[in-house]
């Protein structure tokens, strides 16, 4: 199956996505929240990053939860900009 390259709309999503859960962990080391979420250190670096612009559905749950952050409020933050 080939994978159809992303928009640069859907990039910036995934780096907002990124900025967004870097800033709730805060202090908080990403080892730590990665194994509260149940997820590798690794891929909660890529999401962070940028370089996973489109984590799975239920990662991003288990981050949100771990961070103590609504799927509302992150779906909000993460929403394009109508232009």
């Amino acid at each position: 199956m080939v994978r159809t390259p992303l928009t640069p709309e859907e990039r910036e999503r995934g780096e907002q996505l990124g900025r967004l859960l870097r800033e709730a962990r805060g202090p908080r080391s990403m080892t730590e929240v990665a194994a509260v979420a149940g997820i590798s250190a690794e891929t909660l670096r890529k999401i962070e990053t940028g370089r996973a612009p489109t984590p799975a559905f239920f990662t991003v749950a288990a981050l949100a939860r771990a961070l103590g952050l609504s799927m509302d409020e992150l779906a909000v933050r993460c929403a394009p900009v109508p232009v």
